[in-house]
């Protein structure tokens, strides 16, 4: 059987522990040719006012539909879902933990295109993306791609999103063939999303600009604090802290 690679995104009802998935499209890539599967979805928990200020999904757009479980995209999901398939999400973490909720637990192999992008791209200002929608020029082909999958093209929009994330991957499969040229770049992309990331130096807070080492060598004591209070720390920086104190 060919292999399938899943690119998938969701929209929620906003990003707490008791949000849930109100839209979940992806696009299949494989053989014979893509499938693209895009549903709404209707769940208990209300829509926060700042999760609809980003997606744009009311209420009354998803009252009449069924649960996530009940849509054919979850259910097609489902069957996609065993080891030698992939699915390719950026920020893979939040929509996967979204779906655990559904009862979804991926076998597939995981790659993280926000990840790899850190990797492969470390000097960005930003790798969210829809900054890389704009920095890459990926509207300019968003168009032609999406009249051939029969797509609306819509920022943070479940499926418009997985548009520009198809784009974008082609983007990152360049930048790994060329820092490493003699590896299968869709595993290298695995490998990469597995891997921690040595974050170098601060781009928020007071210490803005410096280095990690440099803050470690004034100011130990912040960093310390940094592992201690801050509940929401970016495990790449935790990670980086603890690899600069030697813990």
């Amino acid at each position: 059987m060919a292999k399938k690679y899943v690119l998938l995104d969701t929209e929620t009802t906003g990003t707490g522990e008791n949000d849930r998935v109100i839209q979940l499209g992806y696009i299949v890539l494989g053989e014979p040719k893509p499938e693209v599967q895009n549903d709404f979805c209707s769940c208990d928990t209300p829509i926060s006012f700042g999760a609809m200020e980003v997606h744009g999904i009311t209420p009354d757009m998803i009252a009449a539909k069924p649960t996530c479980k009940e849509t054919k995209a979850f259910k097609r999901l489902q069957e996609l879902n065993s080891n030698e398939n992939y699915i390719i999400i950026h920020n893979a973490p939040f929509d996967l933990g979204m779906l655990e909720k559904e009862g979804f637990n991926t076998k597939m192999k995981v790659i993280d295109t926000l990840r790899v992008a850190k990797h492969v791209m470390p000097d960005e200002e930003a790798h969210r993306l829809q900054y890389f929608r704009y920095k890459m020029e990926l509207y300019k082909e968003e168009q032609k791609e999406a009249d051939a999958l029969g797509i609306v093209v819509k920022a943070h929009d479940a499926i418009g999103d997985v548009l520009i994330l198809k784009l974008l991957l082609s983007k990152l499969k360049d930048a790994v063939l060329k820092q490493f040229p003699h590896a299968n770049p869709v595993e290298q992309m695995v490998d990469l999303t597995a891997t921690p990331i040595i974050i170098k130096s601060f781009k928020f807070g007071k210490y803005k600009g410096k280095t990690l080492e440099e803050v470690a060598k004034s100011d130990a004591g912040y960093l310390r604090w940094m592992l201690t209070s801050m509940e929401n720390l970016d495990e790449d920086m935790r990670y980086s802290i603890n690899v600069i104190l030697g813990t």
